[in-house]
């Protein structure tokens, strides 16, 4: 399997996780607010500190972005680019959120695929201090209760990245949740196809999706064969099979040359670049 070395050392365990409540809701972010405030009062509003979105259809303007590249020092395995701000802004095409807290204050990680203004299609991770909702609109989102997303020092990566924490529950959700981050050169399906046999979970949706693969394999023989790439989850579910757990995960992607794909990862040959956060709903 594909493997690219970090700078620092991991942890035996590969993935981390909190079990928690959540629940569904419709998240309405207004016209003319930056998309980092429009998120936080969203789930403040339906008592959430933390959870994930999905951002189909939402528009940006102004707004900014970064694409995965090559880095210049042994720091880092990959790095980003310089920051992009497309005139006229952008429209998403489809795209995941994971909302948390960075530095004790509300944050996110987005990637997502869209087309700018000019026309011109590309993708990347969306930067929360410098974007803003062009179009009110209401999206699908899920939030945590008794965890949280929270952006800490990687030891491995050399990265400041979300992950799931405990949190105090407000008994603002009822479901069964777990939120996950998997962490590098662990194969992505089979680490979540394990997660869900370990633990007796029949059946799981993904929600959210935000992370990073070492290229990427697909079902139709689609290939990327550039190792830095920023990933959104578009569907995902993990059910029991004739042959044991099965995970179906349809992402879409942007390399660090630019180049956009999509399509249905190959179960036991996408392993994980830096980091992928996500929420499973048990059913």
């Amino acid at each position: 399997m594909r493997r690219i070395q970090q700078p620092g050392t991991g942890t035996p365990e590969r993935i981390q996780w909190v079990e928690c409540g959540g629940r569904s809701f419709s998240l309405t972010l207004p016209a003319g607010v930056p998309l980092l405030e429009a998120v936080r009062s969203g789930f403040a509003a339906e008592g959430f500190a933390s959870g994930v979105v999905k951002l189909d259809g939402l528009k940006l303007s102004p707004f900014a972005y970064v694409m995965p590249a090559l880095s210049k020092t042994p720091e880092h395995a990959a790095f980003y680019s310089d920051t992009f701000w497309p005139e006229g802004g952008a429209g998403v095409e489809v795209g995941a959120m994971t909302f948390g807290q960075r530095d004790g204050a509300p944050f996110f990680h987005a990637h997502a695929l869209w087309v700018e203004g000019d026309g011109k299609r590309s993708g990347g991770h969306i930067l929360p201090d410098e974007t803003t909702v062009a179009e009110t609109i209401t999206l699908q989102a899920v939030g945590l209760d008794g965890a949280a997303f929270t952006a800490e020092p990687d030891s491995e990566t050399h990265f400041k990245l979300f992950g799931p924490v405990s949190a105090a529950s407000s008994g603002a959700g009822e479901d069964r949740f777990f939120a996950l981050r998997v962490k590098p050169n662990v194969d992505f399906c089979g680490a979540l196809e394990s997660f869900c046999a370990e633990r007796g979970i029949r059946e799981a949706v993904i929600h959210g999706g935000v992370g990073s693969t070492i290229g990427a394999r697909f079902v139709d023989g689609g290939v990327v064969e550039n190792f830095a790439t920023e990933v959104a989850i578009t569907e995902g579910r993990i059910a029991r099979g004739a042959g044991g757990f099965e995970a179906t995960i349809d992402v879409a992607l942007v390399d660090y040359s630019g180049a956009v794909a999509s399509g249905r990862l190959v179960r036991g040959d996408n392993p994980v670049l830096m980091t992928f956060e996500l929420v499973l709903e048990a059913r």
